[in-house]
């Protein structure tokens, strides 16, 4: 069957707006504000071949790694042995999950009793059991990690399967929040199911299916015209997680950039092996590293979906720290897939100078806290991750605070979390001095501070301790990042990976990195840096020394800038 254009445009937008509903669904049913209001979460949309057909995006880390897991969880709890209303659940990461804490709803849709595809969901709950409140720490294996789903039904016919669903809640902490977000996960399918009935009720069964068919086409079409436009050859950079959690070494990881006219391969052969500590990407994880850093070189309008996929191939041996094996503890792997998405772009960013930055947060900063309200003695969890610093760009200085790499999650509001949560916020803040020097300088760190109430478990799951985001083409790096216990006014360094336990009036303070510089620092614009110094991001004399530029009092003193200068 062919269409006519508007036809395709037509049913091409109603598909993502079919998921685009199920992303309002989930966030505005949520209880948790890491999902309602964090928006940790991605809903997608799939054939009855399990193809990717749309998503809607939150979070772009999970770019590639539903499209990994939505597939290998249906086929293994078998596509006969589901219905009309059914929903299937999973946090499995081997062979083909993320971290656990990552949970997937996957339900079939059938119209007419004719299977026309797959609706699913991927949400971070706060927590999933395991040896910490948060389901975050330096854990040596999987089983520490919380509650290992397998494709289970946990809806039939439409109505929760209560001992599946008792049987998950017992293991986890944040019993009440966590019942909630499982069930606006289950509204949220429930909502893309009805979308697309009503999509094939108003163009008919034949024609969605040729729709989708020529949307994929079409996406690998354009897909293969925008890597065309591309600089064809082979790129290669190195990098490393500062720490594991356990020992000193680096976690070296290792990036080959090769495009072709046939797509672009990624090899991560060189890449550490895998370590009993917290920092393994699973496949599916580092899979959504490569389809990231390739969408961020196309055409923004470029949909997303199996034809897209098509031209990531990703070459990651088995054992490593990029495709780690059973029973590999994989709770610290986005951090490793973040740091990934640095290097493949450090790799390329010789030969294209113009459209990538220089060395940015590059982790996910993970800090998560939790205990028992000794009033209601309920388990409450809490979890977030923090922006940094991104690197600065050919045209323009990297911005301050964000979030990077497919890391898309907010900030969660002062006022939501000490609603909510027995800590208080003390200090949120740009931590000064912190940016990469350069021409185009370096995005500023963040600062976070928490004041805890009562005795509570807190764990730091992050890096950047040792090494700050790299600059570019003589820019200078990023500061590093600090994690400080403040306890009766006298400060102690936290390591990168690990947990503690707090006391009542201990704060906990999070200083994240800043981004690399790009281009050398005394190139960069003197109104620039006065800027820079009156907004209180930049000191007089960190300006004097790295900038070549002296700042008296509110305004420039240009003699001695151009003596400093000359």
């Amino acid at each position: 069957m062919s269409l006519d254009p508007i036809t395709f445009e037509v049913i091409r937008n109603a598909l993502v707006a079919a998921t685009d509903e199920m992303v309002l669904t989930l966030r505005r049913s949520a209880y948790s504000t890491n999902i309602k209001t964090r928006s940790d979460f991605s809903c997608a949309f799939f054939d009855a071949e399990l193809r990717a057909v749309a998503q809607g995006f939150t979070q772009p880390v999970h770019l590639g790694s539903m499209v990994e897991q939505v597939p290998h969880a249906v086929r293994a709890y078998g596509i006969e042995n589901l219905g009309p209303g059914d929903v299937i659940i999973t946090n499995d990461p081997y062979p083909s999950g993320v971290h656990l804490n990552d949970v997937s709803l996957i339900s079939p849709v059938f119209v007419e009793e004719v299977l026309l595809g797959f609706v699913a969901n991927l949400a971070h709950h706060v927590d999933v059991g395991g040896g910490a409140p948060a389901s975050i720490g330096a854990f040596r294996e999987v089983f520490q990690e919380g509650v290992i789903i397998p494709p289970v039904k946990v809806v039939e016919a439409g109505r929760i399967v209560d001992d599946v669903f008792s049987l998950i809640l017992a293991q986890i902490r944040s019993k009440h929040e966590t019942a909630g977000d499982f069930r606006a996960q289950i509204a949220a399918n429930a909502t893309g199911a009805r979308r697309l009935e009503a999509l094939v009720a108003r163009h008919s069964h034949p024609t969605i299916m040729a729709a989708m068919q020529e949307l994929l086409d079409y996406t690998e079409r354009r897909t293969r015209a925008e890597i065309a436009a591309l600089p064809h050859g082979v790129f290669e950079a190195e990098g490393s997680v500062d720490t594991d959690g356990y020992t000193d070494e680096p976690v070296r990881l290792r990036a080959r950039v090769e495009i072709t006219a046939d797509g672009v391969v990624f090899d991560l052969t060189g890449s550490d092996p895998q370590r009993r500590a917290p920092v393994n990407s699973t496949y599916a994880q580092t899979f959504s590293a490569c389809a990231y850093a390739l969408k961020c070189l196309v055409d923004p309008d470029l949909p997303v979906n199996d034809g897209f996929y098509r031209l990531v191939h990703l070459d990651a041996p088995r054992g490593s720290v990029t495709n780690c094996t059973w029973p590999s503890p994989v709770v610290g792997g986005w951090e490793t897939q973040t740091r990934l998405v640095d290097i493949i772009f450090r790799a390329l960013l010789p030969s294209m100078p113009a459209a990538l930055p220089a060395g940015t947060k590059a982790m996910m900063c993970h800090a998560g806290f939790g205990g028992v309200d000794p009033v209601t003695n309920e388990y409450t969890c809490f979890l977030e991750t923090f922006g940094g610093g991104y690197g600065g760009r050919q045209s323009s200085d990297g911005p301050d605070a964000v979030q990077a790499h497919g890391q898309n999650t907010e900030n969660a509001p002062i006022e939501e979390t000490e609603l909510n949560y027995p800590v208080r916020v003390v200090r949120l803040s740009l931590v000064d001095d912190s940016e990469g020097p350069g021409r185009f300088r370096g995005g500023l760190g963040l600062r976070k501070d928490f004041l805890f109430e009562r005795p509570t478990t807190f764990t730091v799951l992050s890096d950047r301790t040792l090494v700050g985001p790299a600059g570019a083409f003589g820019g200078q790096a990023g500061r590093v990042a600090e994690y400080v216990l403040i306890r009766d006014g006298e400060e102690r360094r936290l390591p990168a990976k690990g947990t503690i336990e707090l006391v009542a009036g201990d704060v906990v303070s999070y200083r994240t990195c800043g981004g690399g510089g790009y281009g050398p620092p005394e190139e960069r614009d003197t109104e620039r840096v006065l800027r820079d110094v009156l907004e209180e991001k930049v000191s007089v004399e960190r300006a004097r020394e790295l900038y070549r530029v002296a700042v008296s009092g509110r305004e420039l003193d240009l003699a001695a800038t151009a003596e400093l200068r000359g």
